[in-house]
């Protein structure tokens, strides 16, 4: 359902309003999409699942308390990425895979979890 003229000119006047006041928020925000905020909560919830991992290798054997910390973080890291990872839609992860670098690797990782699953043939 498209804007009334009354509601596009209010929304026009808040634009204006906010880009007088914080000219810095609307640049993040206009350069900011939805991919990319995903793929980066999907790298830190990578390094902190590498944290996790650390902890658990080098705390092991002289403070168990702090690798079973490091676990708890590894399993919420990973629900983290797997919850992320089915936000982004198809169309995203091949804009991801065409950008190239860091973005590229994690589109095709995405691809490969939203890829279905085939039930077994009897």
């Amino acid at each position: 359902m498209p804007l009334s003229d009354e509601e596009q000119r209010i929304l026009d006047e808040i634009e204006a309003r906010l880009a007088e006041d914080d000219p810095r928020l609307v640049e993040q925000v206009g350069r900011t999409t939805l991919s990319t905020h995903l793929a980066r909560r999907i790298r830190l919830s990578s390094i902190a699942f590498g944290v996790g991992l650390l902890m658990i290798l080098f705390a092991f054997a002289s403070a168990v308390w702090v690798a079973a910390v490091g676990f708890v973080v590894m399993v919420l890291s990973a629900l983290f990425v797997a919850r992320y990872t089915r936000q982004l839609g198809r169309d995203q992860v091949r804009a991801m895979q065409q950008e190239g670098g860091v973005s590229a690797m994690l589109a095709r990782i995405v691809a490969r979890f939203r890829r279905p699953v085939e039930p077994p043939s009897e």
